[in-house]
């Protein structure tokens, strides 16, 4: 590496962390199919890091809670968790994925992080959206962040995109990459989450899918695809086309994420006046 810095951990590729999603196209209610056509995608790619959409072997659009709780799988147990957890051992990588949680009679929006070890993290998601109301059980844990091969990674789900408060809890707490399981409807997420990778000085993946359901009456739901990899300057690295399914990797440094400073003597999270926030 003539002409250029030693760094911390060595020469520089030893820093680089392939992170990416894939952006999917599930067929509601067939777990076998949606899981293994995930795993097949996940095989191919070189990657340490790895996000699949909310809800990424079901489905979205639920009728009823008791539809939910039959299609929902225990973490310990469930198809999806285990064919993931054997995925993450063979190639020696980490998984995050947004899954239907069932946990006696109640069912979560929930997310997993899977590592070569096995399960490494469980999310459940804390603001649920429109319908998800009346069916799912809201999250009941703290955000919380885990080691993953080179970073430190923290989960949020889909419409948590809209309190500001998730991303900067999960910043607060040492998260160098946000991973956002997703089922995108409104098109507002993938700008605003430029503007939490900015605010915060973190990497964020969010991952979506493509394609339509409309298994309720009068509610439609097209899903916008627009998975992206935005750094900590807010900058757009990679973002998907809104109608096929797909998948991206992209090699980044974590160590970008700890930089918290945008000027010498502005430091965003130093400089926070917590003397003044009332609320």
């Amino acid at each position: 590496m003539k002409g250029r810095e030693k760094r911390k951990w060595g020469e520089d590729e030893a820093r680089e962390m392939k992170i990416g999603f894939l952006q999917t196209r599930p067929v509601f209610g067939d777990i076998w199919k949606n899981t293994e056509d995930a795993a097949g995608e996940i095989e191919k790619l070189d990657c340490d890091l790895i996000v699949l959409p909310e809800l990424f072997s079901t489905g979205y659009q639920f009728r009823n809670k008791a539809e939910l709780l039959k299609l929902s799988e225990e973490i310990d147990g469930g198809y999806a968790v285990g064919r993931l957890k054997e995925l993450a051992k063979k190639k020696k990588t980490h998984i995050v994925a947004g899954l239907a949680e069932k946990e006696g009679r109640r069912a979560y929006n929930s997310s997993v992080l899977i590592g070569p070890k096995g399960v490494v993290g469980l999310y459940r998601k804390a603001h649920l959206f429109w319908d998800e109301r009346k069916i799912f059980t809201p999250g009941d844990r703290p955000f919380s962040v885990h080691k993953a091969g080179r970073a430190r990674v923290g989960m949020m789900i889909c419409f948590d995109w809209v309190f500001p408060e998730v991303a900067r809890t999960l910043t607060l707490l040492g998260a160098d990459i946000i991973c956002q399981p997703s089922n995108l409807v409104l098109p507002y997420c993938p700008e605003a989450m430029k503007t939490r990778s900015l605010e915060n000085r973190v990497f964020s993946i969010t991952a979506n899918r493509v394609g339509k359901e409309e298994r309720v009456a009068g509610k439609p739901l097209k899903f916008i695809g627009s998975s992206q990899i935005v750094a900590p300057d807010g900058a757009v690295l990679y973002r998907a086309g809104g109608w096929r399914a797909e998948a991206r990797v992209m090699e980044v440094d974590p160590e970008d994420a700890r930089k918290k400073k945008i000027t010498p003597l502005n430091d965003i999270i130093k400089d926070r006046r917590r003397d003044l926030f009332k609320c």
